[in-house]
């Protein structure tokens, strides 16, 4: 029989100290409500550290793993000192005590992006194509024996200066592309506003590594999977189902639907672009 429980922002938690970041949601709003809350319980409580009163300095990290529910219950922590007796009234959660811990649902937007080669690159030099004058052509280190040969419509958006030895951010994994007689063999990520009037390049962040694979999410989120050849990619059309979701936030950090983008070095941001998109 499930049972209903009213909890405080208390209840948000992180585990040993660290944020539960995959199972967030169905282990902390269920399972571990039951065990840690519930009156029956309390008396074999584990190692358990409130969020509420870590959140205040961890918001940032926290706010892609909440909903609106949530969020207001970090919100209410952050205004009372260490936010353990911060009520959050009228709301109800439905569990059942003896619920196994569930297998989250794996965003699938998260899980076709995971599919994608996504990499640091670092521009070795650059020049304007001789046969377009709206495209560079960019010798790209990848972390490969060779650099890759990347052509980029930014003529009129970058100036070629801010192009050499740029930490650039490379889809990888995309069928080379002949451009006025110039095979490019992937394409550099940029952020620009709904017009396309401004177009900045994504950024890696310093330390970053030539070839290190991006991946979206906390820094316990990194990539498991390998990534699908560029075959796969273009019969699945795989970038088409998750360039929509590719987005800058109000910070400039890039992310794909509310997942950062990151490198073991920090995230992926632009230079000024707020909430803009991603391609």
């Amino acid at each position: 029989m499930a049972a209903t429980a009213s909890f405080s922002a208390a209840a948000i938690l992180v585990r040993n100290g660290k944020p539960l970041s995959r199972s967030f949601n169905t282990y902390c709003f269920k399972r571990t409500i039951s065990n840690y809350f519930s009156s029956s319980s309390s008396s074999s409580t584990r190692n358990v550290k409130p969020l509420s009163a870590i959140v205040h300095s961890s918001s940032s990290l926290f706010a892609p793993l909440l909903n609106s529910t949530q969020r207001r219950f970090c919100r209410a922590a952050e205004t009372t000192a260490g936010g353990i007796n911060t009520a959050a009234e009228g709301v109800t959660l439905d569990f059942s005590p003896a619920e196994e811990e569930e297998k989250e649902e794996e965003d699938p937007i998260r899980k076709s992006a995971a599919l994608l080669d996504i990499r640091v690159g670092k521009i070795l030099k650059a020049w304007v194509h001789p046969e377009a004058d709206s495209l560079y052509i960019e010798e790209v280190d990848c972390g490969e024996p060779e650099p890759r040969t990347i052509c980029s419509g930014l003529v009129k958006f970058v100036p070629l200066d801010q192009l050499q030895d740029a930490q650039v951010i490379v889809l990888a994994n995309l069928k080379p592309r002949n451009m006025c007689g110039v095979k490019s063999n992937g394409m550099l990520l940029c952020a620009s506003d709904a017009s396309h009037e401004n177009v900045e390049l994504l950024q890696a962040p310093e330390g970053s590594v030539p070839g290190e694979r991006i991946w979206f999410g906390t820094e316990d989120d990194k990539n498991s999977s390998e990534p699908a050849s560029p075959n796969q990619i273009q019969k699945k059309k795989i970038w088409e189902s998750v360039k929509p979701h590719m987005k800058t936030d109000s910070n400039c950090v890039a992310v794909v639907g509310v997942h950062p983008m990151r490198t073991s070095a920090g995230l992926v941001v632009c230079k000024s672009l707020r909430d803009g998109n991603v391609s």
